[in-house]
């Protein structure tokens, strides 16, 4: 399938929102990548390109966030599983105070429409920290 058809696709079924545009990223505004944090810690999302809004409101160009604690993205239009891993943020939340105990994590941020499907590893970002 030709690279823009398939983006139109993918736009299509995913609320009408295209992450591969380069305006459109996700990232952490907090904490840094490699930080060392004290638990509890707060994480901040943020999204450029496109707005925060609450689960089950599918309006194009919108989302909300998931952190993915020690997992990957999530491929797009596939559904953020809902358990302890899996941290849903679905009131439109951007930012969280996150409990672990000390060890080494991998955070992925994986922002999702407003029915939870993915948007993709376009639609996410990972950090490494360290909890002491």
């Amino acid at each position: 399938m030709q690279k823009s058809l398939k983006r139109a696709v993918l736009a299509l079924a995913f609320g009408g929102i295209s992450l591969g545009a380069a305006a459109q990223t996700v990232s952490f505004a907090e904490p840094a990548d490699g930080a060392t944090v004290a638990s509890p810690f707060k994480v901040k999302f943020a999204v450029s390109g496109m707005e925060v809004k609450p689960a089950g409101d599918m309006s194009a160009n919108t989302g909300h966030h998931h952190l993915i604690i020690n997992g990957d993205s999530i491929k797009a239009g596939e559904s953020v599983p809902f358990d302890e891993t899996h941290l849903h943020f679905g009131k439109g939340q951007t930012e969280a105070e996150v409990k672990l105990p000390p060890g080494n994590y991998k955070l992925t941020m994986q922002f999702a429409n407003g029915a939870h499907q993915s948007y993709g590893q376009a639609g996410s970002k990972t950090i490494n920290v360290t909890v002491k």
